[in-house]
């Protein structure tokens, strides 16, 4: 069948679900697991780093926001990389990145130099999300696109339980610096993504590279009728077009502030802001708090682990409803629940001495929280177009990592002052007014191909 006559989301929509789409699904959903693991470190670490350096609360939590520092500039620059030069090259250098940062921090003897590699380790993870999230949109059909995106952010709380039983069995063994050493390993991973991960035929196409769009596309259809078993794919659909618009660096920028989308961006920027800046200033300081509050390093860590496993149900849950219920409303059911759940979880007595409901409602609060996440990285890249699409989800995933730089602050300041139950407190007032921003300004995307959604008002 002759498919040259029509464009890349033409061709990609009407590809069934296959072995080698859940190939492409896997490499960079693993990406995403080494990155998690990487970032969830400091977790379980840093009641370890807190003690060997002797920092005041204030200096901790300086310490755990580093990494986000970083992550505000790598995710701010990737964007605009990705969209001017493509996916791949900036996925791949991300992931180099991280895994020489992370060598570099089982290096450091102070505070300062460890901060430093830090702040590295971000840049290269910030560089990493926004483009794994675009890439996967990009190349999975709608009627499954939210569903896999859905999943593959549920590879982040895996991340971080694995983090957490990486900390439990290795820390009281090697120390902390020797567990940064083991976590730099994943990086030969960027291997796999030359020869599997192809470049995305939709970006190539609106940058007016029409002839590697189509080698792209002829090898991804070949790919999927091998998988399939089958010699014919279902013919392409007519669907709208819209212009190339290859531009200069800054042109996408411009773009996603341009009156179309300036809604959509100040919408999903509030809500990346406050949910990350809730999420962070609890999870980063978990483990610590325990240990804070009269627990044993091994026991905080096993405790944090055991509640963080609440997020496999919480994202399998999200990645069903967001197909079945919507975006909109999945993102805020799963913001509201996760703030009371954090609310009763500074409530509860770990604080108290009652670990039953200590475990209970910190277990629900995960179950919620990475929901969240599912559905955060599921709508965010759905709510552009393709010349902006990495620079939209670049930008507010920016904006968020400003909001996760400041939670573990803000955490280490308020906490001398209101105890575990305000920090908790303050953390559900921030998922609150992420859910009230989806809820007014929101606009549903499910069963939506991308550039149906770009032509989209709302």
């Amino acid at each position: 069948m002759e498919t040259r006559g029509f464009s890349a989301a033409e061709r990609l929509e009407r590809l069934p679900i296959s072995g080698y789409h859940r190939i492409i699904f896997i490499i960079i959903a693993l990406a995403f697991f080494f990155d998690s693991m990487d970032l969830a470190m400091m977790t379980f670490l840093l009641g370890s780093i807190k003690t060997e350096f002797g920092l005041s609360t204030a200096q901790a939590g300086l310490l755990a926001s580093s990494s986000f520092f970083g992550m505000v500039v790598g995710a701010s620059l990737s964007g605009m990389l990705a969209d001017r030069f493509g996916r791949k090259p900036v996925f791949q250098w991300s992931i180099v990145l991280w895994g020489i940062a992370s060598y570099l921090c089982s290096t450091a003897q102070n505070v300062e130099t460890l901060t430093l590699f830090r702040i590295l380790l971000g840049i290269g993870m910030g560089m990493e999300f926004p483009i794994a999230q675009s890439m996967l949109s990009e190349l999975i059909p709608a009627k499954r696109r939210g569903r896999y995106i859905a999943l593959m952010d549920g590879f982040w709380p895996l991340g971080f339980v694995a983090a957490g039983v990486l900390s439990y069995f290795l820390l009281p063994v090697i120390g902390w610096r020797d567990i940064f050493l083991v976590l730099a390993v994943p990086a030969v991973f960027v291997l796999a993504i030359r020869f599997f991960i192809p470049e995305s035929p939709r970006w190539l196409e609106q940058a007016g590279r029409d002839e590697a769009a189509d080698k792209v596309l002829l090898g991804i259809e070949a790919r999927v009728r091998t998988s399939l078993g089958r010699a014919d794919l279902p013919e392409p659909i007519r669907l709208p077009r819209v212009a190339s618009t290859p531009g200069n660096f800054f042109s996408a920028l411009q773009q996603i502030w341009s009156p179309l989308y300036r809604q959509r961006t100040m919408m999903i920027w509030s809500v990346w802001f406050f949910a990350l800046l809730g999420f962070y200033g609890l999870t980063s300081w978990l483990s610590a708090l325990l240990q804070q509050s009269g627990f044993a390093v091994t026991q905080s860590v096993y405790y944090t682990v055991l509640i963080s496993l609440g997020g496999i149900p919480g994202f399998l849950m999200a990645a069903w409803l967001v197909e079945r219920w919507g975006r909109k409303p999945v993102c805020v059911v799963t913001l509201l629940g996760g703030g009371v759940m954090a609310f009763l979880y500074g409530q509860s007595a770990v604080f108290g001495g009652n670990v039953g409901l200590l475990i209970t409602s910190g277990l629900l609060m995960q179950f919620f929280l990475f929901g969240m996440w599912a559905v955060l990285y599921t709508y965010t890249p759905e709510l552009y177009p393709t010349s902006a699409r990495a620079t939209g989800s670049g930008f507010a995933s920016a904006i968020g990592r400003v909001g996760s730089l400041l939670g573990p602050l803000v955490t280490g300041l308020v906490f001398p002052m209101t105890g575990q139950g305000g920090v908790f407190a303050l953390g559900a007032m921030c998922f609150a007014i992420a859910a009230g921003v989806v809820w007014v300004f929101g606009m549903e995307t499910r069963g939506k191909t991308l550039e149906e959604l770009s032509e989209a008002v709302g």
